[in-house]
């Protein structure tokens, strides 16, 4: 293997090359969610044919190009990773891949396998095809584009198309499929394991699917990554002040001041304000956070709470379907992850509070007695 191609393939690797595709990704999802939301609570429908175009008023503009903006999803993610990947000359035959993906109705997996394979064969493509001199500027515009997407698209229409097509069919018939119980079980699994470690590598695979479903347009999932995002920091907020209000101390004085700081990061879906708090008290605050946002998960998607858009807090949940569910989804999540920090967590001594570095037990304190003299 060329020097170029050391260490490509590793996991770490894929991972890095996921996480780039889907910060370029989404900003088209955000958008395009709330052009369809702004546009569906304003009265607007989706134009989808020329014969229409007469009717359409501003808010259907808005719902028609967000849901345009939707299906160019895995394009999007089969371009921007196969650029992670083979860079520059990656682009294209990723974004075709993409584009197969949505013919195929394989969706942000499809997007997702075939921008990795067509990122990978270009980067495999530039490190070992020898071309003369006066070629070598065609490689990165035509030759590595080229070569690439044909031999991606023989991949992707005559090897993976069927079982991608398969899975993901499946996946969503399974989905919408469920009944209201096992919505709730679904649901306090998917919250409880997005939250585990506050926006670590932990929450990102359900999140990542989150992403995915939306993107094949089941909207719950995205719900439940919404709400439970910010289940920990507000739930943490409120277990300080039921401790307050029944005088059991539960927290640290510089806890205290961060979590003035995680309540507003919360609100607006950033977990990781949580972390510096639940570092001091790890088992039980990721017991009492989780537990919470398995509830939240739960309810939300039991009671057909959906987002069109995959970030935003508290500021999406008035263009969320059913967002009533959703305000009672997050309270009673963050009222259980109050409850269960009161409960489990130690009561803490005035010195603790304060930050004193006291030993625990002032008997056992050894006296030093060298400094001692009887004459």
């Amino acid at each position: 293997m060329s020097g170029k191609l050391k260490g490509k393939f590793t996991i770490a690797e894929i991972k890095k090359h996921l996480l780039t595709a889907i910060s370029y990704l989404l900003p088209l999802i955000v958008a395009s969610g709330l052009l369809i939301a702004i546009g569906n609570l304003t009265g607007g429908t989706t134009i989808s044919s020329l014969d229409d175009l007469g009717s359409m008023t501003v808010p259907s503009a808005f719902t028609t190009l967000g849901g345009m903006g939707m299906g160019l999803i895995p394009a999007f993610i089969g371009g921007y990773i196969a650029y992670s990947v083979a860079d520059r000359p990656g682009i294209a035959p990723g974004f075709l891949m993409g584009e197969i993906a949505s013919f195929l109705g394989a969706g942000f997996l499809g997007g997702l396998i075939g921008g990795l394979i067509v990122g990978y064969i270009a980067l495999v493509i530039e490190s070992y095809l020898k071309v003369p001199k006066w070629a070598q500027a065609l490689m990165p515009m035509m030759i590595i584009p080229l070569l690439s997407a044909m031999l991606g698209a023989l991949i992707m229409f005559f090897v993976l198309g069927g079982p991608l097509t398969m899975f993901t069919a499946t996946l969503t018939n399974f989905i919408t499929g469920l009944d209201q119980s096992q919505k709730a079980l679904y649901g306090f699994v998917i919250g409880w394991i997005g939250c585990l470690d506050y926006g670590g590598a932990i929450s990102k695979v359900p999140n990542l699917i989150c992403d995915g479903l939306m993107a094949d347009g089941i909207y719950g999932p995205e719900g439940i990554k919404v709400l439970a995002a910010m289940v920990p920091p507000i739930g943490v907020t409120l277990g300080w002040l039921l401790s307050k209000a029944i005088k059991k101390p539960i927290f640290k004085q510089t806890e205290e001041e961060n979590i003035k700081v995680a309540f507003p990061m919360g609100i607006c879906m950033i977990s990781e304000g949580v972390i510096p708090i639940a570092m001091n008290d790890l088992v039980r605050t990721v017991i009492s956070t989780s537990i919470g946002c398995g509830v939240c998960g739960a309810i939300s998607f039991s009671m057909g709470v959906e987002s069109m858009v995959p970030s935003g807090g508290v500021f999406v949940i008035p263009a969320m379907t059913n967002p009533l569910w959703a305000v009672v989804a997050l309270l009673v999540g963050s009222c259980v992850t109050a409850v269960l920090l009161v409960l489990i967590k130690k009561r803490l001594t005035p010195e603790q509070v304060n930050d004193l570095d006291v030993p625990e037990d002032d008997e056992e304190q050894e006296v030093d007695l060298s400094g001692f003299s009887l004459s």
